[in-house]
């Protein structure tokens, strides 16, 4: 919390975030007042309904189509769309840089004010690179890395692998056995607790 202090005006929030409702940002490492701050209370951005941390540039459609995992957050980085016209699951610890785009749904051919939903799968320690896209059908296995500006428009659903380009292909696989996993201390499913959130997917999401 040492940001707080390079503004003094910030000092002012330090007695509320010993609250006991912001005891997210204590345990989690990657949750910041400031950006809960715009999203939920500000709602630049337009995010306020999305129950993980996004940038105020960036633009979350439908986040109750969206499952998301452990310290995954599509959009906290800016210039994002993550367009939840039908239901997009990513998995746990992947990691999506800035201007990334997810897309779960298509215009309809002859008649451009319908949508067709679709699914999008997304894996557990996946990288998204800057500017990559993930069109609506994809499914991604477990440390699928996607390189910046690829357009994925296949699934890969075996992972462990390296994706690029337009059309995305593989151009390396990954030794299984040399991926790390790992889990924080404090596990927390954007800004609720993963003990908690099943709780909440059932009275709050669609999916």
């Amino acid at each position: 919390m040492l940001y707080l202090f390079k503004n003094p005006f910030r000092i002012l929030f330090l007695p509320f975030l010993r609250l006991p409702y912001f005891k997210f940002l204590r345990e989690a490492s990657h949750l910041t007042f400031a950006v809960w701050f715009k999203q939920k209370i500000l709602n630049i951005g337009g995010n306020r309904e999305a129950y993980w941390p996004v940038a105020s540039t960036s633009r979350v459609y439908n986040p109750k189509n969206i499952l998301v995992g452990v310290e995954t957050s599509p959009g906290i980085m800016g210039g994002c769309y993550i367009q939840g016209v039908g239901k997009i699951y990513i998995g746990d610890y992947t990691q999506i840089a800035p201007n990334v785009s997810i897309i779960s749904g298509n215009h309809d051919l002859h008649d451009l004010r319908i949508h067709i939903p679709s699914e999008v799968k997304i894996g557990n320690y996946c990288w998204l690179g800057a500017g990559c896209i993930v069109l609506p059908g994809v499914k991604l296995g477990d440390f699928t890395i996607v390189g910046a500006g690829a357009v994925v428009t296949k699934s890969f659903e075996e992972g462990y692998c390296v994706l690029a380009g337009n059309p995305a292909r593989k151009i390396k696989e990954l030794v299984k056995e040399d991926c790390k996993t790992y889990k924080s201390d404090a596990e927390y499913i954007g800004y609720i607790k993963a003990s908690r959130f099943e709780e909440f997917r059932r009275s709050k999401l669609n999916i």
